[in-house]
């Protein structure tokens, strides 16, 4: 049994880290929810504030922001870390901080401000910031996908209802039906950042009551302020109308779209994993990868099982923005903040991380054309029997007796693959029964698994032109980015 580390010489194998950023998540988003960007948010958000007060004729001098502005990186994690712990209060400790290293400024940070503006209003930045993180690499498997679907637009393949042999469709109208739910999700996705607001400037209980009296009353300068703020986060629009916080169903909405995305990506990395069973498509395989330490002959799809797996996570995290909304009691409870920092946290760097993987995987699917083909070969008899039939009725046969005829053959050619592991041989049977010569010459072309797809290549082509590449349009710069997978 491991033993842990003496005393005084941990280090970071030695404590428990979050595979999400460990192992998995990109820089960018691991970053994002990092405390550098909270707290160093936090110091912006404060001299926004201070900026704003003076333009409106608060007593706040030149020198006092510019001391301010001087400072906004230059944190002091421990001694931050000291005053919470003696505090018992994050918000508190970092202005003693950020006061320590700003002695003219600290008698107006934070002035007239609650701990939710800094807090919720960094919330809400980083929820932006994530979604514009998540945005482009969902528009990349979009694009790589769609390049996947136009190349293999018209190559037949089994189709499959309740996971039984059904009629034939193409390769690319399948990755097409993938397409489209992830096109829904980049739309939710852009609505969802699109409709987030700033908490803005409210005071503790959401009335602005400490601003209209830092103004003496002057309602007009209170909006301005609030408005002036929110333009300095880059947002457009604020809540009109907040508690303390804004509202957690604000983080139900962004993890609701996430958890669906997480559904979708679920959905295609289950088809993959159950067409690498039967050898039609597989995921990348690098040369040197080992598939399983006991049976060397191996090809997992390890980065499809890893989709499934963190979507799995991601699902169920919206759970917690549903029940932190219902029990916000009236202004506001705490008893939301330890399970927000978790759940926010964990649903960004899990999309992030399963929408690289996925991009990984689409950049090398591997398509097995013999496979495929073969496959068709084994299921194509049975449903070409209503094109036989129509074909001896236009060659002047009796629909019912041909019917008859049909039915015994394919029951005995069922036999032959069921109970004796052979190949169907419905056509051969039919090929030499007398009674289906005026067809015979037919047969090859009544086969042809193209004449089996339908519109299906056609509907692929009108789809990526109408509603894939318009959509993607916005992206267009960064679709080269190509993705490397994680550990």
């Amino acid at each position: 049994m491991a033993t842990p580390a003496p005393a005084g010489e941990e280090d970071a194998f030695s404590r428990y880290r979050s595979p999400l950023v460990s192992r998995y998540a990109s820089p960018d988003m691991a970053f994002n929810f990092s405390e550098r960007k909270k707290f160093g948010t936090w110091r912006r958000l404060w001299l926004y504030l201070a900026q704003a007060e003076k333009s409106l004729g608060l007593p706040i001098t030149d020198e006092q922001i510019q001391e301010m502005e001087a400072n906004l990186d230059n944190i002091d994690f421990k001694m931050a870390a000291e005053e919470e712990k003696r505090l018992r209060h994050d918000v508190m400790a970092h202005v003693h901080t950020f006061a320590h290293c700003c002695p003219k400024a600290a008698g107006i940070i934070h002035l007239g401000a609650t701990s939710c503006y800094v807090g919720d209003n960094t919330d809400l930045i980083v929820l932006r910031d994530g979604l514009d993180l998540l945005l482009p690499k969902l528009a990349r498997v979009i694009s790589r996908l769609a390049d996947f679907a136009e190349k293999y637009a018209n190559l037949p393949t089994l189709g499959f209802t309740h996971y039984q042999p059904a009629q034939l469709t193409t390769v690319g109208k399948r990755c097409a039906l993938w397409i489209q739910d992830l096109c829904m999700d980049l739309h939710n996705l852009e609505r969802a950042q699109d409709e987030l607001r700033f908490r803005g400037v409210k005071g503790t209980t959401g009335t602005q009551a400490s601003f209209l009296q830092l103004f003496e009353g002057d309602h007009d300068k209170v909006e301005e302020l609030d408005r002036l703020v929110t333009a300095m986060a880059g947002f457009k629009r604020a809540y009109i109308v907040t508690g303390q916080t804004y509202s957690r169903k604000v983080d139900i909405d962004v993890l609701s779209v996430l958890a669906s995305l997480g559904a979708s990506i679920h959905k295609i990395c289950t088809d993959i994993r159950l067409l690498a069973n039967l050898k039609e498509i597989e995921e990348p395989f690098e040369k040197e990868q080992i598939g399983s330490s006991a049976m060397a002959y191996k090809r997992n799809p390890m980065r499809s099982e890893r989709c499934c797996s963190l979507a799995r996570h991601l699902m169920t995290l919206i759970l917690d923005p549903l029940q932190t909304a219902s029990v916000q009691w009236f202004e506001r409870t705490l008893d939301d903040s330890a399970n927000r920092r978790i759940s926010l946290a964990e649903a960004f760097l899990t999309a992030d991380i399963i929408l690289s993987t996925l991009q990984n995987i689409s950049e090398g699917l591997v398509v097995y054309p013999k496979v495929i083909a073969r496959r068709i070969q084994q299921e194509l008899p049975f449903m070409s029997t209503e094109n036989i039939i129509m074909a001896m009725v236009k060659a002047g046969g009796n629909r019912q007796d041909c019917h008859e005829k049909i039915r015994v053959l394919s029951q005995q050619a069922a036999a032959v693959v069921k109970q004796e592991g052979g190949d169907n041989d419905l056509i051969a049977r039919i090929r030499a029964d007398p009674y289906f010569s005026p067809i015979h010459d037919q047969l090859e072309t009544l086969l042809e698994p193209t004449s089996f797809t339908g519109r299906a290549s056609q509907q692929v082509t009108r789809f990526l032109k109408e509603e894939v590449y318009p959509v993607l349009t916005p992206y267009q710069s960064k679709m080269g980015v190509k993705m490397e997978l994680a550990l």
